[in-house]
């Protein structure tokens, strides 16, 4: 499967064998039947940075891979089942198997939870959630945004916080001058905007902030990402704007070995999200010691420290969000901001993730019968 979940997946079965551990993946044969993917493939078809010895079992819409997995499971026995959990959809399919493993094979359930709540909400989320969270003995929370929505709907529950480790997945730092060279990119300063696009992303306030930007500096945008909705709206609004010739469109999935180019291409990358819990893009950005300009919502305030490597503004607001840029380029912020963030991604480790897992293992062991 492609994406940061992918990512995430891959970095931590390395990191905890790595640690000596014995690493299975189950991984899905089909995430979403097509009709309710807006995306043009679930597969990834760059190159695998990361080996992943991993099995795909899963159809989120087919019960008898749950019933298959759960038989791997209790093929292989292992001391604790991990999942990665993070939007309701996936609540049948997560608790059915959770509940066998539980109550069958009593084996320790960990659930490692991007989201709680959905970014964008729906009919059903909230039995869909409770559903999910009734099952596992421990969970692993990123932000506190996500940790308040979990003790919401479970009180009681075991957790541990531990900080979205950094991406370390993609290919090392190239210099400025040629990512720039490589993408055919002219201008002297170079913003960035990365990720797939849906509305809760916030692109379009990113453009409609760009004539305010281009009155004090001549930048260029950079805009990666397929889109998942909005596209005719975001490209009539560039157009009457007219944006055209400051805008770079790249409307596709970008592959694994082109991420470098991208991120050191830019000066700063711009996240304008109107709803977040936190985001895998700032752990890529900081792995290319980028500074990053977010918004105020979920954890990315917790990740991004104001004034120090980047700068926050409120989410919805053009013109804050304009004003952020002007400053990062008037008061020639990139070089602090980047070696703070040299400094303050130490605290965003693998190590720190694995070690968390450990403890939550061993502290739900008794659950596993002997």
């Amino acid at each position: 499967m492609r994406g940061g979940i992918a990512h995430y997946i891959a970095l931590l079965s390395k990191s905890l064998a790595d640690r000596g551990h014995d690493v299975r993946v189950l991984s899905f044969k089909r995430q979403y039947p097509s009709i309710l993917f807006p995306g043009r493939t679930q597969k990834d078809e760059g190159e695998e940075l990361v080996p992943v010895r991993a099995e795909p079992v899963l159809d989120t819409v087919n019960p008898a891979t749950w019933v298959r997995a759960f038989f791997r499971l209790k093929s292989a026995r292992p001391d604790v089942v991990l999942f990665k959990y993070w939007m309701p959809f996936f609540a049948p399919c997560y608790a059915a198997v959770a509940c066998l493993v539980k109550n069958i094979l009593r084996i320790p359930v960990l659930f490692l939870c991007d989201n709680i709540r959905p970014h964008e909400k729906k009919f059903g989320d909230v039995f869909l959630s409770r559903l999910a969270l009734r099952f596992p003995d421990a969970f692993i929370v990123q932000s506190n945004t996500v940790l308040n929505d979990l003790l919401t709907y479970r009180p009681r529950a075991p957790y541990r916080l531990v900080p979205h480790p950094v991406y370390e997945i993609f290919p090392p730092s190239v210099a400025k001058a040629e990512a720039r060279k490589r993408l055919k990119i002219s201008e002297n300063r170079v913003i960035l905007f990365f990720g797939y696009i849906r509305r809760y992303k916030g692109l379009g306030v990113l453009i409609e902030s760009m004539p305010e930007i281009l009155r004090h500096f001549p930048v260029r945008l950079v805009v990666c990402g397929e889109f998942y909705e909005g596209r005719s709206e975001t490209l009539a609004r560039i157009r009457s704007l007219g944006l055209e010739r400051r805008v770079t469109m790249e409307d596709r999935f970008i592959p694994n070995g082109a991420v470098a180019d991208y991120f050191c291409a830019a000066d700063v990358v711009v996240l304008p999200y109107l709803s977040a819990t936190q985001s895998g893009i700032v752990q890529v950005a900081f792995h290319y010691d980028k500074p990053v300009i977010a918004t105020s919502v979920g954890g990315l305030p917790e990740t991004v420290v104001h004034g120090k490597t980047g700068f926050i503004a409120p989410p919805g607001d053009a013109k804050a969000l304009a004003d952020a840029v002007i400053r990062f380029y008037g008061e020639k912020k990139e070089a602090a901001f980047s070696r703070s963030v040299r400094i303050e991604k130490k605290k965003y480790s693998w190590e720190r993730m694995v070690r968390a897992i450990e403890e939550l293992k061993s502290e739900n062991r008794g659950s596993k019968m002997e």
